[in-house]
């Protein structure tokens, strides 16, 4: 079928996404992790995915997502989904996609992945996935390309290459949570060493002041 051929080309460009990932772990406490380009067959049905990693757990009273669209970079963008207290992941009334947008991720496992039905060359064009997960500072950012094909490649054999491509994105994935594992024990760590160098100078000081007073 031609939706397993794009998901398996879409597990091939997220494996590559992984990797880049991986490279540019230590920039933030936050990482936004996305396919950076996802071919679709022309009225078939794709899912786009993006999956965010952060040092703190998800507050639903503070969680802010948006899913947005545009022609270009240079275009203006349109926002489709965003994320409310109380509701979730919800759609909104756009005349480009009308009901053709749901979600489709697990916001329990920081999934934020949405799946475009009945998909149409006017869909072509740039998907933001747009993550803010306080107390993390940064705004996390994830950029799709979507193109729009009238016809896919003929089918290969591709059995060997999908068991190393689900082999290597479950060992990434054990990477990846590893590295942000250390990354916030790293950060409490540094934070616990501020503590106890703030109280050695209180000590310090208090020592100082008793000195003092004994010398008048």
């Amino acid at each position: 079928m031609s939706y397993s051929a794009q998901e398996r080309r879409s597990g091939v460009q997220l494996v590559s996404a992984l990797l880049l990932m991986l490279s540019l772990s230590g920039c933030s406490s936050m990482d936004v992790i996305v396919a950076s380009s996802i071919n679709a067959l022309n009225g078939t049905t794709v899912k786009i995915s993006c999956v965010f990693t952060s040092c703190y757990k998800m507050d639903v009273t503070k969680f802010a997502m948006n899913w947005t669209y545009q022609e270009t970079l240079n275009d203006t963008q349109e926002l489709f989904m965003t994320y409310y207290k109380k509701r979730g992941m919800v759609p909104l009334r756009s005349e480009r996609f009308g009901e053709r947008v749901t979600f489709a991720g697990n916001l329990d496992k920081n999934d934020l992945s949405i799946t475009l039905s009945n998909v149409q060359l006017e869909d072509e064009g740039i998907y933001n996935c747009y993550v803010r997960n306080p107390p993390d500072r940064i705004q996390g950012h994830g950029i799709i390309q979507l193109n729009v094909v009238t016809e896919l490649p003929p089918p290969r054999d591709s059995t060997i290459a999908v068991a190393i491509g689900a082999s290597v994105g479950g060992a990434l994935a054990l990477l990846i949570l590893s590295m942000v594992v250390v990354k916030c024990l790293r950060r409490h760590r540094k934070q616990e060493l501020i503590s106890e160098e703030k109280m050695e100078e209180e000590g310090k000081l208090e020592a100082e002041g008793v000195a003092e007073e004994g010398t008048k």
